[in-house]
């Protein structure tokens, strides 16, 4: 056995390095932190009840916008307690075990919000492009059909990512990871195995990450030029108001996640872990308030089961 072999190891434990070594600053973002997940569960909770309360929000629509409240909490919850609970032990070390689980989860649950958000603008432009084969195309059956085809496929991308994950072998007993959950790539990067199929295989997964992008944008330039054909002004403004949210959504998701992958592989840097932090963390918290701010029936829905919580018994 050859002696470059000899120095690879199967590690138990990766170093995660964090957002910043500064006790002080530390302090401020684990507040930080525990506010947003706080009110991101508390959001994405209170949508899922509004949704299941109110028959009016029984629409395609709103089945795939709880469908992403669900794994935004998920999201979050894969992330955010580990990272608290880190910085109350004082401890920057995750297991080999609990790294890859969250590494698959985190891959899984962004799968999810990608082709969720396609399968949304796919229920905008059918609704707006075709009104009157709208309840027709949109069934139950196909959106549940989407749905579980978006959560099973996603399962089956990241489980791929992981396997080959786990195959890696690392030059030193306690690798470091820059960040402050376990990325894929950045652990790729850490391992002395080859590692030629894994970078292949992340090439395809960020083509798979921007053909819902694609798909996205190809129905808003189908929406645009059929709202345009809108003879009233009111009209074209009514239309364009019911594809407000989720485009907002989009943009700030699309546009944080396509900032860091979509670039030289080597440029991982401090920026990016900040706009990692708006996608995994502030992103999901801004969605409740972008739904309910925009959406008539939602703000009216959320305002009565809050104000019935709030009655005294």
């Amino acid at each position: 056995m050859s002696e470059g072999w000899d120095n690879k190891t199967r590690v138990s434990e990766f170093l995660l390095l964090g957002i910043t070594s500064d006790p002080g600053q530390q302090q401020i973002l684990f507040w930080a932190f525990l506010c947003m997940y706080l009110i991101t569960v508390a959001g994405n909770t209170l949508i899922l009840l509004a949704i299941s309360a109110d028959p009016r929000l029984h629409t395609p629509m709103y089945f795939f916008l709880a469908n992403l409240s669900f794994v935004d909490i998920c999201f979050t919850t894969n992330l955010v307690p580990r990272l608290l609970a880190s910085h109350v032990a004082g401890t920057q070390t995750i297991s080999y075990t609990h790294c890859l689980t969250q590494m698959y989860f985190l891959i899984s649950f962004a799968n999810v919000d990608t082709f969720l958000l396609a399968a949304m603008a796919l229920d905008r432009f059918v609704a707006i492009c075709y009104p009157l084969q709208y309840c027709t195309i949109m069934t139950p059956q196909l959106c549940v059909g989407l749905a579980v085809t978006v959560w099973v496929c996603s399962g089956l991308i990241s489980l791929v990512h992981t396997l080959l994950m786990s195959r890696l072998a690392f030059c030193s007993s306690l690798p470091e990871i820059a960040h402050f959950y376990c990325d894929a790539y950045l652990i790729m990067k850490s391992a002395c195995s080859d590692t030629r199929v894994n970078q292949l295989v992340f090439l395809g997964a960020v083509v798979l990450f921007v053909a819902p992008c694609i798909l996205i944008v190809v129905s808003y330039v189908r929406i645009t030029i059929a709202v345009l054909q809108i003879p009233s002004a009111k009209g074209r403004r009514k239309a364009f108001s019911t594809c407000s949210s989720h485009l907002s959504v989009v943009t700030l998701f699309y546009g944080t996640v396509l900032g860091i992958y979509i670039r030289p592989p080597d440029s991982f840097s401090t920026q990016d872990t900040v706009a990692t932090i708006m996608y995994t963390v502030v992103t999901p918290m801004l969605n409740p308030f972008i739904y309910s701010l925009r959406n008539k029936d939602m703000k009216e829905t959320m305002t009565r089961l809050l104000n019935r919580g709030l009655k005294p018994s």
